[in-house]
């Protein structure tokens, strides 16, 4: 749920914090005053594109921030620690500067607008005052109906599973008019691989022959100098074991005198046992160093080999066992490419794939379009359209589509005996806006997002037809959390609580401001929205009436 709005230098609001509540807000004011500004401050926070328009005159950014509630244990609050967001609370943030760039948080770090619009799924859902127009597309009302049987993860698997039925076929295709081509390429790629294979080359292999390969190169450095070194350490007249030995004798006849010798002793004696050591080791690597001009010889064709065959594949030496592999990958494919029946089978497998997944999509779809046509009939007859009906229409594809097994098609009837027909064709623009909301409010009745905003969704509509739809909303604020944009007395009136919207100053310094209404406050509102130039008492009393006061 929404908790804290915190606008900053954004259009013509300076500076607003709002707190919010559970149930329906209404948001009023004059046309122009600035109440649409804050729904589309709240899509900037989830992600919705931004430019330089949206920062105040006269300042280098604006800022937009939003604050909602995670339950515990919430798919919210999932994602969160997916993501690697403080899971405690959910904060978005987004700065836009005057030059049009933007940067978005979650939580206080820095955030993709793609995590933004991730985490907007989670919490809120806005509908613009034209979102019935989208219902015309089919493909809005596919997805809204996938929605509502809660399949749209299935769709997104329906799809996969039939781009890889149309791959397998475009491959078995491919196969049938290029098979000369196949043939010659795999002929090439054996022979490339026979060559790479016979250098019995593996990465770590590699490593070791060039080890090898410094090592013998310079045998005869190293022999000469491990030989001056164990000279020098234990097997010269003045070496440095025999010295040391002779040190540690002359203090241990010392430490009869001075006992305070027996540290320095110590420390000479541990000397010695290292030095012995040492020279075990060099004794050790001086008997089975070995001067091989033979097998240097062997290592370096070995290595110019390989060099020769990495110049030629153009890849360093390392990665010739990585472009064998792609080789030998590319072969079993070609492999494939020539046996049609392994191809067709092929296809044919994915075909059932995504056959067997589609039919289920289908049957979750007329599942929904079942309950949707119900619901939005009923409403139908309560939005001044009696004996109207609505139909969620499935329209088989025989091939199949990327979204499924049938086209979705919204059908209206706005009057007893006419059969229905598509919306776009039938609903006139009063109808429309009406069939649009009500299926706007049943959708978001069925999601799971905790807050809902409605901006101006009542446009077209007036009278006793309003107060229903305030009633409507009001019912689904008594379930979610609902922010209503509206001009209508009759929705504003039926709200939990009220805002009014207005603007304040002139010129350049215009700023928009937001005022919670108290009891007499909503009733001078909603006189002003009942209309006339002056409010009478008479108006007041009317809209006390509509607020049950």
């Amino acid at each position: 749920m929404l908790r804290r709005l915190f606008i900053r230098d954004y259009v013509i609001v300076d500076q607003l914090e709002l707190e919010f509540a559970a149930g329906f807000v209404a948001l009023t004011g004059e046309t122009g005053a600035g109440k649409s500004i804050l729904v589309d401050a709240l899509s900037l926070a989830l992600g919705e594109r931004a430019d330089a328009a949206s920062v105040r005159t006269g300042c280098e950014k604006a800022e937009i921030s939003a604050e909602f509630s995670v339950p515990a244990g919430s798919p919210l609050a999932s994602w969160l620690r997916v993501n690697d967001f403080d899971e405690d609370n959910c904060l978005l943030r987004r700065v836009i500067e005057a030059s049009g760039r933007s940067r978005g948080y979650i939580n206080g770090v820095p955030a993709t607008l793609t995590q933004l619009r991730e985490a907007a799924d989670f919490l809120a859902d806005i509908h613009g005052q034209h979102a019935h127009h989208s219902l015309l597309r089919s493909d809005a009302q596919r997805q809204l109906l996938d929605g509502l049987a809660g399949q749209r993860p299935l769709a997104g698997e329906v799809a996969a599973l039939h781009a890889a039925w149309r791959k397998a076929k475009e491959a078995r295709l491919a196969a049938e008019k290029n098979t000369e081509a196949n043939i010659r390429e795999r002929e090439m790629l054996a022979w490339q691989a026979k060559e790479v294979a016979a250098l019995g080359f593996a990465a770590g292999g590699w490593a070791e022959t060039t080890r090898e390969h410094k090592r013998l190169a310079h045998a005869a450095s190293l022999q000469a100098g491990v030989e001056e070194t164990l000279e020098g350490l234990s097997e010269g007249e003045m070496a440095a074991m025999w010295q040391v030995e002779r040190m540690g004798a002359q203090l241990r006849q010392l430490i009869d005198y001075d006992p305070s010798l027996k540290g320095a002793l110590e420390t000479i004696e541990g000397a010695q046992i290292q030095l012995q050591e040492a020279a075990h080791v060099l004794r050790h690597y001086r008997d089975r160093l070995e001067i091989d001009p033979a097998r240097l010889t062997e290592i370096e064709s070995r290595i110019q080999a390989v060099h020769d065959a990495a110049r030629k594949y153009r890849v360093p030496p390392e990665e010739l066992p990585q472009l064998l592999a792609g080789w030998g990958a590319r072969l079993i494919e070609l492999e494939t490419l020539q046996d049609a029946a392994a191809l067709a089978e092929r296809e044919a497998q994915a075909q059932r794939d995504y056959l067997a997944r589609a039919e289920v999509l289908s049957k979750g779809r007329k599942k929904a379009a079942a309950a949707l046509a119900k619901a939005v009939t009923e409403a139908m007859q309560q939005l001044a359209m009696p004996g109207g009906r609505f139909e969620a229409v499935l329209e088989n594809i025989p091939e199949g589509a990327a979204y499924g097994l049938e086209n979705v098609e919204f059908r209206v009837s706005a009057h007893p005996g006419q059969p229905t027909g598509p919306m776009a064709k039938v609903a006139s623009g009063g109808e429309l806006s009406r069939i649009g909301l009500a299926i706007q409010v049943i959708a978001s009745a069925a999601g799971n997002v905790p807050t809902l905003v409605f901006d101006e969704v009542d446009v077209g509509i007036g009278g006793g037809v309003a107060e229903i739809v305030g009633r409507l909303l009001k019912q689904l604020g008594g379930e979610r959390q609902v922010l209503c944009v509206t001009h209508l007395p009759q929705v504003a009136a039926q709200a939990d609580r009220q805002w009014t919207v207005a603007k304040e100053g002139a010129g350049k310094s215009v700023v928009s401001r937001v005022t919670p209404l108290d009891r007499e406050g909503r009733i001078e509102e909603i006189a002003r929205m009942l209309g006339g130039v002056q409010i009478t008492s008479t108006t007041r009393k009317h809209a006390a009436e509509m607020l049950g006061y």
